[in-house]
């Protein structure tokens, strides 16, 4: 596929607000550019963390901000931390490479945090985080079923209430002091483009859920290894739903019970 042009676009005519904007990369060219145009101009700093890129990631991301820095990846919760003591501002809005804010999301933002008292000490009870909709795509086509949609992600927050929790390496979570709310504008997510991106993905991911399992103490019974995947297989495609989207959310549901089988044998592996 062709990169997308790395020419930032004119900011739009609005005033931006005191919130920084931080995306991590790492071989993002592809996608890097649509990213930060999504978010141009609504910031008054946006900030890219990259962890070691070979492409053209790093030159893009100059041409769009000052603020762009390195550091060795040792997994995410960590970069994550490390990305926060590099924002100014109480809140941040985290955003992956791959993805977009919508106008209407840019819209809901704006509205929800250009009051001045959302951007000192928030009143008692008020959320101090927000839970952002996604939409994922695979290989061009929308996904819905099988947990892809609503899937909620905790990206907008106050940093100063926020911690992230480093015993996963995978899908980690930020733990917030305080009450959170949900937005109704949703991020859009280009997933993947390929089968071959989704496979090297999954193995990657893989090797770190085995390496989460280990640190919680995890041993595997010689059952799991056909248990966990079937239970997987059933969650993705009869409880969520994957089964509405056909050959690909079969095909989907049957590669994620792969993966999760293939975890606890690597985890057997490393015991």
């Amino acid at each position: 596929m062709t990169a997308m042009s790395t020419t930032p676009a004119a900011a739009p005519a609005e005033t931006p607000l005191p919130l920084t904007v931080i995306v991590l990369t790492r071989d993002e060219e592809r996608d890097l550019p649509g990213c930060l145009a999504s978010v141009a101009g609504l910031a008054e700093r946006l900030v890219i963390l990259d962890s070691g890129s070979t492409d053209r990631t790093v030159a893009i991301a100059r041409e769009w901000t000052p603020h762009v820095h390195s550091r060795p990846f040792d997994g995410y919760a960590s970069q994550r931390t490390a990305a926060l003591a590099l924002a100014a501002h109480p809140w941040v809005l985290f955003l992956d490479a791959d993805e977009r804010l919508t106008p209407a999301g840019r819209a809901e933002i704006r509205a929800l945090l250009a009051p001045p008292d959302r951007l000192t000490a928030p009143p008692d009870g008020a959320p101090v985080g927000y839970w952002i909709p996604r939409h994922n795509e695979f290989f061009g086509r929308r996904v819905r079923g099988g947990g892809w949609w609503p899937d909620y992600q905790l990206r907008l927050f106050r940093r100063d209430r926020a911690r992230y929790d480093f015993t996963r390496e995978v899908h980690e979570v930020v733990i917030l002091e305080g009450t959170t709310a949900r937005l109704r504008e949703p991020l859009i997510h280009r997933n993947y483009d390929s089968w071959a991106e989704f496979h090297a993905k999954q193995r990657a991911y893989a090797d770190r859920h085995a390496r989460d399992l280990a640190r919680r103490g995890v041993r595997p019974h010689p059952w799991t290894y056909v248990t966990q995947p079937l239970r997987e297989f059933r969650r993705r495609y009869v409880a969520l739903g994957a089964w509405r989207e056909g050959r690909l959310g079969l095909a989907l549901a049957a590669s994620l019970a792969y993966y999760e089988g293939l975890a606890h044998l690597r985890l057997r592996i490393a015991d």
